[in-house]
């Protein structure tokens, strides 16, 4: 009996111990270091000039003249449309051209300026003939009715003379209005028919194609992605909350589930001032200052952008700090401090502690 009293005061003495040691708290110390404020952001990857290529016109795709990943230039022809309506519109514009311009009316100027040659070779000649009429009669050779007949065959060479002259110089207009526009047309038919030509606007690369040959092609629906080859950035979703805190030149440190356990570094370069409504965000583009190899975009991304950086800064665990103003002390005292800049785990304390204090999470 005694054995077992014993046996049972030696196990309430352990529970006592082991129940003393559960309820014992773990207490730590202010610190001095460096803590860094940033603010969190999902965003994208992009490229460079990144956009969205569309038709200008509907037409079934006739030929695909790039693969994807592959450089192009700016002005380069990447997609032919098939539409017949513009070709034959443009063959029968530059038909017309032809037909208007000068060399095909040379056959009617050639001959209206031979009219004006003629005309002026008649005139001339009765010129000639009035003027020794007119001295025949000053020398009283001739009749008054001679006379007359000479004044009335120049008038009639010189009408004659500047109707020819009229009617080449109407010719001359009519052939240079009908070139214009002739030129005008297949101009205007040229342009239709480049329509059906999807060019890029940049030097880049092709990132995507989402249509195929004999697919419809239409200006409301994009059929590729261009970008910038080399030039990436990241588009971030901030926060309205946070927005006010945003600069341009802001340091962002970016990490990719493509690069795991990597962090690559950007700088904050514009901050869009128009929230979206649906997001309740705004966007803001960080570009790479250090980035990988190899980046595609769309590729997705998490960014901390750097508010601020204090060098020396006392800090304490968040976890210790209660509804963001008070401490509890080891000696169970609850006090107020004054909170500086925190990040996800650590907090700044600016006033109501020191270094050799100790805190504990919670009073038992």
């Amino acid at each position: 009996m005694k054995h077992f009293l014993r046996y049972l005061l030696l196990l309430f003495i352990a529970m006592a111990v082991f129940e003393s040691c559960n309820h014992k708290q773990e207490s730590i110390r202010p610190t001095i270091e460096k803590i860094t404020q940033s603010v969190f952001a999902s965003g994208t990857v992009k490229s460079g000039n990144q956009y969205e290529v569309y038709a200008k016109a509907s037409g079934i795709i006739k030929n695909i003249l790039v693969k994807e990943g592959e450089l192009v230039k700016k002005g380069q022809v990447i997609i032919e449309l098939s539409n017949a309506a513009p070709s034959l519109n443009y063959e029968n514009a530059k038909l017309l051209e032809n037909y208007s311009s000068d060399n095909a009316n040379q056959e009617k100027l050639s001959q209206a300026n031979s009219e004006v040659e003629l005309a002026k070779s008649k005139l001339d000649n009765e010129s000639s003939l009035l003027e020794r009429q007119k001295k025949l009669w000053a020398s009283e050779i001739g009749t008054k009715n001679d006379l007359d007949l000479r004044e009335l065959a120049y008038k009639n060479a010189s009408n004659l003379y500047n109707a020819s002259n009229l009617k080449l110089n109407d010719l001359k207009k009519q052939i240079a209005l009908q070139s214009k526009q002739s030129k005008n047309s297949a101009a205007i038919s040229s342009n239709l028919l480049n329509d059906f030509k999807v060019i890029s606007e940049i030097d880049g690369r092709v990132y995507g194609i989402s249509k195929l040959a004999g697919e419809m092609a239409t200006p409301q629906l994009p059929i590729a992605i261009i970008g910038n080859a080399n030039e990436f950035y990241v588009e971030m979703q901030v926060d309205e909350y946070d927005i006010s805190k945003m600069s341009a030149g802001q340091k962002v440190y970016i990490t990719m589930d493509s690069y795991k356990d990597k962090v690559f570094e950007a700088v904050v370069t514009k901050i869009y001032p128009l929230m979206n409504l649906k997001l309740k965000s705004f966007k803001v583009d960080a570009t790479f200052t250090n980035k990988p190899d190899n980046l595609f975009p769309n590729i997705s991304a998490q960014a901390n952008i750097v508010i601020q950086v204090k060098e020396k800064a006392m800090i304490i665990p968040r976890s210790y700090l209660i509804d963001n103003e008070y401490v509890y002390l080891k000696n169970k005292e609850k006090r107020k401090v004054k909170v500086g800049l925190m990040d996800y785990e650590k907090v700044e304390i600016l006033s109501g502690i020191s270094v050799n204090d100790e805190l504990v999470k919670s009073i038992q």
